[in-house]
């Protein structure tokens, strides 16, 4: 294993401690654990909280600032914060107006963030979460009970954190989070596996003619592998199978091309390219593009598509104004 790194056991720590030290006007690392907040606490308004394992950056606290979250808490690689850690996060950001928590589907988030949020109401503090699961390659898995939640959860973030922005309160700020879980779709894939700095080794082997079609984003592996294909090949593919999920015919869509960690931006242009030509010939208008690492499987070298519907409200959202490390639109 050949990682830059100091030991095993210190890099959520050190990760953490680097990210805030890049960003110290916008962010602050809290005292107990591995938990990123906002430089400026926000008042009168909902605060969002999200996080899970590390290992996706820049998810979770990437996107910790202005118009997105107020906080993000994160496990050590590919493992949930424990709900002490969770309800930490909730009580540094905690307003009158109450706080979201965006989880992704995933069982382990899913129980702790939902203990976390059960304590916050035993101390007071107003709480509720939304499960994000915009997968369309599996229906269970090794880690989840029905679809993952992957790179869509991004958008989430951005949409309800703007709602938030703009005043609303908690059960606004839900109905329009949401909204978003309900349009958005992702399928992704993989020509290379990555490794859990704990484990070693990589989570699954792919011989140099291999790709992996339905990945996850903890190094699992997906639905099923076959031979190495065009780039255009792929895509169509991956395009398919969320069309087949949703009618975005005649939509306006965000269209994320998000590469898992290791992908070039050469590589992830080339998708883009035949992704654009295909949706529209398909009828369906790109108000917007996003190409890069947004949520990532550590180094696993391959991509995910991700498609929303909008409506004006999210098309509102959506291009509201957001400042974070990650959010560079």
């Amino acid at each position: 294993m050949k990682k830059i790194i100091n030991d095993v056991a210190s890099v959520e720590e050190q990760m953490i401690q680097g990210l805030v030290k890049a960003a110290p006007d916008m962010l602050r690392k809290l005292e107990y654990g591995t938990i990123v907040v906002r430089a400026q606490r926000k008042q009168g308004q909902v605060a969002l909280v999200s996080g899970g394992g590390s290992g996706h950056e820049p998810a979770h606290a990437g996107y910790v600032g202005k118009g997105m979250l107020d906080c993000a808490v994160a496990g050590t690689v590919f493992t949930s914060p424990t709900p002490d850690q969770v309800l930490e996060g909730i009580k540094a950001v905690a307003t009158d107006q109450g706080v979201l928590c965006v989880v992704k589907n995933y069982t382990g988030d899913i129980m702790n963030f939902e203990m976390a949020v059960e304590m916050a109401a035993d101390e007071g503090i107003k709480a509720e979460y939304v499960v994000v699961n915009d997968d369309v390659a599996v229906k269970d898995s090794l880690y989840t009970t029905g679809r993952r939640g992957v790179a869509g959860t991004i958008l989430v973030h951005k949409i309800a954190g703007a709602k938030a922005e703009e005043g609303a309160d908690l059960k606004a700020v839900k109905e329009v989070a949401e909204k978003v879980i309900a349009n958005v779709r992702t399928m992704g894939m993989a020509i290379a596996p990555c490794t859990v700095p704990a484990a070693g080794k990589p989570g699954f082997e792919l011989a140099e003619d291999e790709m992996e079609i339905g990945i996850g984003i903890h190094g699992e592996p997906g639905t099923h592998r076959e031979k190495l294909a065009s780039a255009d090949t792929i895509a169509k593919m991956l395009v398919d199978h969320i069309l087949a999920d949703i009618d975005y015919k005649g939509q306006e869509i965000v269209l994320i091309v998000n590469g898992m960690g290791a992908t070039p931006l050469m590589e992830l242009y080339i998708v883009n390219n035949f992704v654009h030509d295909y949706l529209t010939k398909q009828g369906i208008t790109i108000y917007d593009t996003m190409v890069g690492n947004y949520m990532t499987s550590i180094e696993m070298a391959g991509f995910s598509l991700t498609l929303l519907r909008l409506d004006d409200e999210m098309k509102s959202l959506y291009d509201a104004k957001a400042h974070t490390l990650a959010w560079k639109k």
